[in-house]
C-alpha cells in the first residue's frame, strides 16, 4: 500500500501552503533510512529518521503530545483521539486512508503511547491494521541554538501484502513526507511562555486545547 506511513503513529494531510508561504518556509534537512529485516521468521521494516527544528524542546513536546490535533498537520490522518489516560500512558485511536495506485484502504489503529516528559514517547500497537508496530520519538535539546533534534525510529509489519523492494521505497517516501510535515508544523509553532516551559520541564503534561 502506498502511503503506508499513515498506519503509523503520527504517520498519517498537511495543510496546503500558499506559494509565498511555501517559499519562505525552510524545511529542515532530513536523515532517513528504511531497511527490511527478518525477525522471528517474519519480515519487518525498520525505519529511522531525524531532523532539527528551531522550536524549543517544550514547544516540540507540547505539539507532539497534543494528540487530538494530529489530523491538522499529519498526512493522511482522518482523525486521532485520546481514549484514555493513566499517568504517563495514553491510549489513542487513529483513522486514516492508505493509497496504492488506483486503490485505497481505510486504516484503523489503537496504540499505547508511553510518555517520558520532555524526552521521549514510546508507541506500541494495541489493535488494528498492523501485524506488528512499535515506534519511538526522541527529543534532544540543542543548547547552542535553543532548537530541538527530533528522532523517530520504529519497526513495523503491515497485515496486507507489500512487495519487498517496492515496500521499502514506499515506506521511505512516506517517512520523508510525514517527517517533513511534522517538522514544518513545529517550525511554525509560537514559543511557550517561560513559566509554562518551566512547568513542562518539571514533568507537567499538557492538556489538550
Amino acid at each position: 500500500m502506498k502511503r503506508l506511513l499513515l498506519v503509523l503513529f503520527l504517520g498519517f494531510t498537511a495543510p496546503a501552503f500558499g506559494a509565498g508561504q511555501a517559499a519562505r518556509l525552510e524545511i529542515p534537512k532530513l536523515e532517513v533510512s528504511v531497511n527490511r529485516v527478518k525477525a522471528d521468521s517474519q519480515q519487518l521494516y525498520e525505519v529511522n529518521a531525524s531532523g532539527t527544528v528551531h522550536a524549543s524542546l517544550p514547544t516540540v513536546w507540547r505539539t507532539l503530545t497534543t494528540y487530538d490535533r494530529m489530523e491538522e498537520f499529519v498526512p493522511d490522518m482522518a482523525s486521532c483521539r485520546v481514549l484514555s489516560r493513566n499517568g504517563n500512558e495514553v491510549i489513542i485511536e487513529q483513522f486514516g486512508t492508505a493509497r496504492f495506485l488506483f486503490m485505497s484502504r481505510s486504516i484503523h489503529l489503537v496504540v499505547r503511547a508511553t510518555e517520558q516528559p520532555m524526552s521521549s514517547i514510546d508507541i506500541a500497537l494495541v489493535s488494528g491494521d498492523m501485524k506488528h508496530y512499535e515506534a519511538r520519538w526522541e527529543l534532544i535539546p540543542i543548547p547552542e541554538t535553543g532548537g530541538t533534534r527530533v528522532v523517530y525510529s520504529g519497526r513495523l509489519m503491515p497485515n496486507f501484502y507489500v512487495p519487498g523492494l517496492l515496500g521499502t521505497n514506499i515506506i521511505r517516501g512516506d517517512i520523508e513526507r510525514m517527517m517533513n510535515a511534522v517538522l514544518a508544523h513545529l517550525e511554525r509553532q509560537p514559543a511557550l511562555p517561560k513559566q509554562s516551559e518551566l512547568a513542562r520541564g518539571l514533568g507537567g503534561v499538557p492538556s489538550v486545547p
